[in-house]
């Protein structure tokens, strides 16, 4: 679909649709009054007999609106106009995108990007206007010989900004939500895909595609490789497999040539069948969404990599699958990591964690300015948290606040987990330096007490994303997040290297007090 951004009156659209708005109190945006001047009352009227009460995410589309040049005129409920606020707004937004795939109209002026939302200027409406329309829009049926689906995408949707002088703020909004939308489909693609077709090899080739388009460097590794490395804990969980190992590494220098690199890790799990701890077979089809946390931070890197951000990036992703053969882990079994530090497995399926320590330990030889990792790790941060928020922890807490602000920003949230020592009791064992499951309590936490053992030499967090990287039941698939979140991050980190302290109605400092907090 087309995007563009327009500055004009939305009785002169001569288009399929114009999408103003209505607040459950009545009362038009300004837009929508417009429209209800040049039209007599005509929308008043249809208000006024009930049609259209304002509530949020309702929508009306009305035909013929006198004195009007538009085909259509979609009314959207914005709710009560004292409580509407970013949340809101993007409700607004995605009930009129799914309202428009719903008629035959191939273009439309949506008006709602000209509403004011507290604390946000018109480049945040314009980029999230873009996002949800873009995650509104992802459809996968690649594998569906005949589509089920009735909704229309449209040809092309302007979304217009109040005056002339905002258009190169819209311009850079678009831009940036464009991006962010495009690294979400790509992780919820990798996502949904099943896992005879997105196996390591395919997830290392699509990485390479990648790069390949945006001019980046990839490094890929298969099994001798990562072994002269001495990635071995990695490869302890990968040899249960008749597939083969990948370790994918892709840098971008979009920074200063001596400036410390940010670090992506995803876990690419492939499919996790337990392995040795088998898992139960209802529901285990799901297990090819453990690959979401490497499709994150794919997903993450191409955004960036598309928006040109000012900065030093490193994505890796140890890939493999998860499966019980003559050659897999067994409970009881001892390794040895990347670290030194050695591992007594008391359950397969707590493999994850046996991947990301190696790659944590990896990370270390790019001398990071700090690293993240984002995994679909427990099942109890699920049990924790829901689907609403991700699971967040830090050796770093001005770390922990700065991704939580990026979240805020953008509607993907997390929550600040604790890490504390007491924690790390539960890992104990007799044979090794640590258990690679701590138990049912807390398994969140322990899981990543865990990950903190290799993570010393340099600021890092972790989220768990088990809750929130795919949706179940009717509505089943990935959900492209915490793209977002990262990306935002990411955002932010750049406006500071380059000195941009005010940005989108929100002070940088803010941001910026918190880096500040790792030098204290």
């Amino acid at each position: 679909m087309e995007f563009n951004i327009k500055s004009g009156s939305p009785e002169k659209q001569r288009v399929a649709c114009v999408i103003v708005g209505v607040f459950e109190s009545r009362k038009l945006t300004f837009a929508a009054d417009l429209l209800d001047r040049i039209s007599n009352g005509f929308i008043s009227d249809v208000i006024r007999r009930g049609d259209m009460e304002g509530k949020l995410g309702s929508t009306l589309i009305l035909h013929a609106v006198p004195h009007t040049l538009c085909d259509r005129v979609m009314l959207v409920g914005l709710g009560k106009e004292r409580d509407f606020r970013a949340k809101e707004y993007r409700e607004a937004i995605r009930s009129s995108i799914r309202a428009l795939t719903q008629t035959s109209a191939n273009e439309a002026v949506s008006y709602l990007t000209e509403l004011s939302v507290k604390k946000h200027d018109v480049e945040w409406l314009i980029e999230q206007a873009a996002v949800v329309t873009l995650d509104t829009l992802y459809r996968f049926d690649r594998f569906k010989t005949k589509s089920e689906d009735s909704l229309r995408e449209p040809r092309k949707l302007t979304l217009a900004v109040p005056r002339r002088s905002d258009l190169v703020d819209g311009e850079k909004g678009l831009q940036r939500g464009q991006a962010i939308g495009n690294g979400m489909s790509l992780a919820k693609d990798l996502g949904n895909l099943p896992g005879n077709v997105c196996t390591p090899d395919y997830l290392a080739r699509q990485a390479e595609e990648m790069a390949r388009q945006f001019k980046v460097n990839a490094d890929i590794y298969a099994p001798d490789a990562i072994e002269a490395l001495g990635l071995t804990s990695f490869l302890s969980v990968a040899k249960g497999s008749e597939q083969e190992a990948r370790l994918i590494v892709l840098n971008y220098q979009g920074g200063k040539p001596d400036e410390k690199p940010i670090v992506l890790v995803g876990k690419g799990i492939t499919f996790d069948s337990g392995g040795i701890s088998l898992k139960q077979s209802e529901g285990m089809d799901e297990m090819k969404y453990d690959m979401c946390g490497a499709a994150t931070v794919l997903g993450a890197f191409r955004a960036a990599v598309e928006m040109q951000l000012p900065l030093n990036l490193v994505t890796i992703v140890p890939t493999c699958e998860n499966m019980p053969s003559g050659g897999a882990n067994k409970p009881g079994d001892i390794i040895t990591t990347m670290s030194g530090q050695t591992v007594e497995i008391l359950n397969t399926d707590a493999e994850g964690r046996l991947i990301l320590c190696d790659a944590l330990t990896f990370a270390e030889r790019f001398n990071p300015a700090l690293v993240i990792d984002v995994a679909t790790l427990t099942g109890a941060c699920v049990i924790a948290l829901g689907n609403v928020a991700s699971g967040l922890y830090s050796n770093q807490d001005y770390l922990a606040r700065e991704l939580l602000a990026a979240g805020e920003e953008v509607g993907d949230r997390a929550w600040h987990l604790p890490l504390w020592d007491e924690y790390q009791e539960a890992l104990k064992s007799p044979f090794a330096d640590m258990t690679n499951t701590g138990g049912r309590p807390g398994g969140s936490v322990t899981a990543a007490c865990f990950l903190s053992r290799f993570t010393k030499a340099y600021d890092w967090a972790h989220m768990d994303i088990a809750g929130t990287a795919w949706k179940s039941g009717k509505d089943k698939g990935a959900t492209g997040r915490p793209v977002p979140l990262l990306v935002q991050f990411l955002q932010d980190r750049a406006d500071i290297a380059v000195g941009n302290v005010v940005r989108r109605g929100r002070p940088r400092r803010e941001v910026q007090d918190l880096v500040d907090d790792a030098a204290d």
